[in-house]
């Protein structure tokens, strides 16, 4: 076959195409990505544009800019409305910077250059199972961003878009007998923001870096900061006291069962009797039914250092081992659930 020809040969079963989109699937991603780091979405926001227009706009060249809108057209990114004019499509949409269920920065972070290629290096991760990032970059990611404040704000920025996910939590869980919560590694808060607005007689605590607290506390509105302490430091030391909850959302998952369980034990110990613990994150249930988690523990086999997704087993090994006793586990719409905990030592 040559470069000429299609890559879905018309002598290909089902099933042999159906493998070569896994195996040419990357070129469809870094197309996303480039196309989402010039914000070709955006430009598109008010009507369709001739492939010039965008090109000038963003300083590329018109004729490759087309043939990689063309290539994503043909699979609903984006469609051609006549030659040379693109507009957006459902799926285009959620490339817009503002979009409410935007992933447009999640698009641009996982297309970086650290990113694309640490998942270069795969078989390094596969064959000693530690973090390709780290041999690469000489540090785990988490001091990467804090190094390079571009990138950790693009990597805060992708991990604020989950307010859908947020959403479908508080569906998912009563969380009216809680007058204190606390958020641990919160992030910019926009899981406790969200929460706050929906029990407006709750407080609340958001812990995580002090640069990242800062930057937390000045985008938030008067009302909802007046109802929150910001507060800074680290989860391998010491957390704040006297909340009535403490949330860990997607915390676990980046930390090997070692420092997972340092962080579960400060937890423990930061935590009133009659607390509870609240771990969001995914568990990996059994069997062969695709669950895209499942490639989400790949990334934190190569990206993080000893990051994984644990399974429901694995959770009960880990909270028992830090003085804890899962009383439920709570599924949502979404791919996340909710693990609760209380002591028992």
């Amino acid at each position: 076959m040559t470069v000429s020809e299609s890559i879905y040969a018309p002598s290909n079963t089902p099933f042999q195409m159906t493998a070569m989109e896994w195996i040419h699937a990357y070129w469809m991603s870094r197309c996303v990505y480039v196309v989402a780091k010039l914000g070709i979405a955006d430009l598109l926001s008010e009507s369709p544009q001739h492939c010039d227009t965008l090109a000038k706009a963003t300083d590329t060249r018109s004729d490759a800019l087309y043939r990689i809108l063309r290539a994503l057209a043909s699979v609903g990114i984006f469609a051609e409305i006549k030659p040379r004019y693109f507009g957006l499509t459902p799926l285009a949409d959620n490339l817009q910077t503002n979009h409410p269920e935007s992933v447009r920065a999640m698009a641009i972070l996982r297309g970086e250059e650290h990113y694309y290629k640490a998942w270069g290096d795969l078989m390094y991760s596969l064959q000693t199972g530690e973090s390709a990032f780290e041999r690469l970059y000489g540090m785990d990611l988490f001091e990467y961003n804090d190094r390079d404040s571009t990138q950790g704000e693009i990597f805060d920025r992708a991990m604020a878009e989950s307010e859908e996910e947020n959403s479908l939590v508080l569906e998912a869980y009563d969380f009216s007998s809680i007058d204190k919560l606390a958020d641990i590694g919160g992030g910019k808060g926009l899981s406790l923001a969200t929460i706050l607005q929906a029990y407006p007689s709750m407080t609340g605590i958001l812990f995580d870096r002090p640069d990242v607290v800062e930057r937390a506390k000045n985008s938030w509105d008067l009302a909802l900061r007046n109802r929150c302490e910001f507060i800074g430091g680290s989860f391998f030391e010491e957390i704040p006291t006297a909340a009535d909850a403490y949330i860990l959302k997607h915390i676990i998952q980046d930390w090997d069962d070692e420092r997972s369980l340092t962080i579960l034990q400060r937890c423990h110990q930061a935590m009133k009797p009659q607390s509870r613990l609240l771990v969001i994150d995914f568990v990996i249930p059994p069997g062969n039914e695709f669950y895209g988690s499942k490639f989400i523990d790949v990334n934190m086999l190569v990206m993080c250092p000893g990051g994984r997704i644990r399974t429901e087993e694995e959770f009960h090994k880990l909270f028992q081992a830090a003085g804890f006793k899962i009383t439920q586990i709570i599924p949502t719409e979404s791919e996340v659930s909710i693990i609760e905990a209380i002591k028992i030592s």
